[in-house]
């Protein structure tokens, strides 16, 4: 095998011998690291009509907190059937009570928007709610555990 002679002042070629396997091994290693470190955010969704009464409405609406509150988005769609399309301001009205009654986690990604014959608002839980319900859980568990 022939060395290759270098004039002074010139970059020599870059090579380098390495174990493959060893190399793949580290990669797939680096990479489930990084997909323990990020977060999915997962987008769950809540159906109405319009003629939901407020007690199953509110069933759902907790259930929406609760998602928030792990800091999933939350979808909610009211579905239209026959006639109910006429009076889509009834449709309107709830998707902003229920905004309105998640304010205090969520904010509204996406206004009420009609889409077919369903209408829905996305929302998204608000900077800062997330992170201090996990500092609470975490504050639980070390208590317990002094116990």
């Amino acid at each position: 095998m022939d060395l290759v002679e270098v004039s002074p002042g010139a970059t020599p070629p870059v090579c380098r011998v390495m174990d493959f396997g060893k190399f793949i091994y580290e990669k797939a290693k680096k990479e489930r690291e990084a997909k323990k470190t990020q977060t999915k955010i997962e987008l769950k969704e809540i159906r109405l009509r319009p003629k939901t009464n407020v007690a199953h409405r509110d069933f759902k609406v907790d259930d929406a907190r609760r998602w928030l509150s792990q800091g999933h988005k939350v979808r909610v769609t009211v579905k239209f059937r026959g006639r109910e399309m006429d009076y889509p301001e009834i449709a309107l009205e709830d998707l902003k009570e229920i905004a309105q009654d998640l304010s205090d986690i969520a904010t509204i990604e996406v206004a009420p928007q009609m889409e077919g014959r369903t209408m829905l608002v996305v929302l998204v839980p608000a900077k800062g709610t997330v992170k201090k319900k996990e500092k609470s859980e975490q504050a639980e568990v070390k208590s317990e555990a002094e116990v």
